[in-house]
């Protein structure tokens, strides 16, 4: 795979599960990390295990003005963010019955809002560097799948899909390529603390590849899509999922 050595890479979402394992993956491809949370605390940690000049800096994706200063303090210290990677997200388990409007522009407001939000400032400065990048979005399965108890997330992730293929429509002149991921069940921190860890016997059932999905079967991918072995490819959804689903 080619060499990530000289390019920047912000990972959101980065202090635990599916970010922390790209970030990791990232920094040893060559690139220099920037390690993004609300948990300052947790983004720092991942930093100090990482090491290689990764730096932390924590936001809100949901709030323009923490984006900017992220992105301002990304530029003083690193040449430039050359690849985002748009992981964070709140990913809830709450039946249909119990979806409120509060609820759902919580969900909508990260997990979709917040993908906006990063990518607006993030291609902006892209394009005014005139560099080549990427754009890596994670979205997930459960779009294809319809999951039960995530109404908001299916919606919201529905929407990362559609706005991954309009925004390569309108970046490719400009070297800038744009895909999405969409996982399937994942055995990341947050999965395992919450209902969905109950779900993996089932999930394996439907897999054509056997196994509880792990962070760094994500992260292997995420690293393709960052390499110029993937600068062929834009506007896509990659569905990493060991086949539970088949589109």
């Amino acid at each position: 795979m080619s060499t990530l050595t000289g390019k920047t890479a912000l990972v959101t979402g980065a202090a635990q599960g599916i970010g922390k394992a790209i970030a990791e993956r990232l920094a040893r491809n060559g690139a220099t990390v920037i390690v993004s949370d609300v948990n300052a605390d947790g983004g720092k940690q991942v930093v100090a295990d990482i090491g290689s000049g990764a730096v932390a800096i924590p936001a809100d994706i949901s709030d323009p003005a923490s984006v900017k200063a992220l992105f301002d303090e990304a530029d003083a210290r690193t040449d430039g963010v050359d690849t985002l990677v748009n992981n964070a997200s709140i990913v809830p388990f709450v039946a249909w019955d119990d979806v409120d409007l509060a609820h759902w522009q919580e969900i909508i407001s990260v997990n979709l809002t917040g993908t906006f939000i990063v990518s607006r400032e993030a291609t902006d400065r892209m394009r005014a560097r005139n560099r080549p990048g990427r754009v890596i979005n994670i979205s997930s399965n459960t779009f294809f799948a319809g999951t039960p108890n995530m109404a908001a997330y299916v919606a919201a992730k529905g929407g990362v899909i559609g706005f991954t293929r309009a925004l390569a429509t309108e970046l490719g002149q400009h070297g800038i390529t744009v895909n999405a991921l969409t996982p399937g069940l994942i055995e990341s921190d947050g999965v395992k603390v919450s209902p969905h860890n109950n779900a993996f016997e089932f999930v394996d059932m439907l897999q054509a590849v056997k196994g509880k999905g792990q962070p760094e079967h994500i992260a292997d991918v995420v690293a393709f899509l960052a390499s110029d072995d993937a600068r062929w490819i834009t506007g896509q959804t990659l569905n990493v999922d060991a086949g539970m689903v088949r589109h």
